[in-house]
């Protein structure tokens, strides 16, 4: 008799039982393995919903809230009660949190400007469905990320493979300012669905969301360098530009793609001219 674990879920998705077999398949064959979703937010009045309705079918539906202003965390109550809010400590340990309060096996990290299709969804039932091998730690899914109302595939924004489907008990967060990383344990794969990620609805949230997280990467920069000259400054941003535009084929995009090297290179620049600014802050002029 395979040994089990108790589990009780929502039951909304297509493989959810309540005794678990650690092998995740039962004594008929059937799957038995639960998905969470975890999702953090700040201010997402205006994506939680749409967001929340993509992964509905989802075991368990987990938001951990970063002290909103707005709506936020009433909208995502009205999915699940699995709603925390909690002072911000960072990125990693933010989904850290989330990924702690889950009890499923499985677990798919969602941002709130994001989308999980229903090929996706598909994709990921059946292969709960069929048992992953016990060697497998995660997946990697592709991304589609929209600038300005369009789907941007070149500039090295397509296929944008994302780590966001793993075991519970695969790895960690690592704590970094910006761009947090999920330290997997096990091998990966990719699945083949897209999820679909709403970047840049607009220039001016463009505009504001470069000014927040250029002041991360130069934070993450400054751990790194103790002197930035005037060069790097000019040639990082232009050739951030040229390859996003060229290299990576940006320019098949049109005038999107354009905007989008545009942004990329002015990314790059700001980045580092703030890092530029506050190692030279306190130097005598």
């Amino acid at each position: 008799m395979p040994i089990t674990r108790s589990l009780s879920m929502r039951g909304s998705g297509n493989c959810t039982v309540r005794a678990v077999p650690d092998n995740g398949v039962d004594e008929t064959g059937r799957c038995t393995m639960t998905i969470a979703v975890v999702i953090i937010t700040k201010d997402e009045e205006q994506n939680i919903a749409d967001c929340l309705q993509s992964v509905r079918w989802a075991d368990e539906l987990i938001v951990v809230d970063a002290e909103s202003r707005d709506r936020t965390v009433e909208l995502a109550k009205g999915y699940t009660p699995k709603v925390f809010v909690r002072a911000w400590p960072g990125y990693g340990p933010q989904k850290n949190f989330g990924i702690d309060q889950a009890g499923s096996d499985w677990i798919l990290v969602v941002d709130a400007d994001e989308r999980v299709t229903d090929g996706l969804r598909q994709e990921i039932h059946a292969l709960l469905a069929g048992g992953p091998p016990a060697d497998i730690g995660g997946y990697e899914i592709p991304r589609r990320n929209y600038f300005y109302g369009k789907w941007i595939q070149g500039g090295g924004l397509y296929p944008d493979y994302q780590l966001r489907l793993f075991r519970k008990t695969s790895g960690r967060y690592d704590d970094v300012r910006l761009h947090e990383n999920f330290v997997l344990e096990g091998r990966r794969e990719r699945l083949r669905e897209p999820f679909i990620h709403y970047s840049m609805p607009t220039v001016h949230h463009h505009i504001r969301k470069m000014m927040r997280y250029t002041t991360l990467g130069a934070d993450e920069k400054l751990k790194r360098v103790s002197h930035i000259s005037g060069w790097a400054i000019a040639t990082h941003h232009i050739g951030t530009v040229l390859k996003t535009l060229f290299t990576r084929g940006g320019y098949r995009d049109g005038v999107h793609g354009l905007v989008v090297a545009m942004f990329a290179g002015l990314h790059t620049f700001v980045k580092y001219a703030k890092a530029w600014e506050r190692l030279n802050a306190h130097r005598e002029p």
